[in-house]
């Protein structure tokens, strides 16, 4: 039986403001991929990092100690999986080179949600739920399709 293994974090854990933890986060997560592995328990859980928007790569208005901040980007942000048939060490997709389009892979987040869903061995076609009277699914009313390139073979 697969599920999910969910971790939220502090927004200052997500270095808005604490760039130091971000070894702390790189080092927990590393140890946490490597035990399920070790444990034989990799193959049958499923760790996703992500956000639900990115940050643009460049500073918006002035750069001082204080207000070093970058503006929301939901256009490109990054996401990563391990276990439960991620295909390990692919990059999917890239952008422009600021950073600001995607130029190859686009996946819209309904496409990432079915392929979290197949991982867990959910149909995302079948998995319905009632709302005033209709049938509705996580991954919404328009098409979705998993992404067979970023899963194991």
């Amino acid at each position: 039986m697969k599920f999910l293994l969910q971790l939220l974090l502090l927004s200052t854990l997500l270095a808005h403001a604490e760039i130091s933890f971000n070894r702390d986060i790189d080092q927990a997560s590393y140890g946490l991929i490597q035990d399920l592995k070790q444990r034989g328990l990799l193959d049958d859980t499923l760790v996703v990092w992500s956000g639900e928007f990115g940050r643009t790569t460049y500073c918006q208005g002035a750069l001082t100690a204080t207000n070093y901040g970058r503006d929301h980007h939901p256009r490109c942000f990054t996401a990563w999986m391990a276990g439960a048939g991620s295909q390990p060490g692919i990059t999917y997709g890239a952008t422009d080179e600021f950073g600001y389009n995607v130029t190859e892979n686009p996946v819209h987040v309904r496409d990432f949600h079915a392929t979290l869903l197949h991982q867990l061995g959910i149909n995302h076609e079948k998995f319905t739920f009632k709302h005033q009277g209709l049938d509705q699914r996580l991954t919404g009313v328009e098409e979705a399709h998993v992404i067979h390139d970023i899963l194991k073979s």
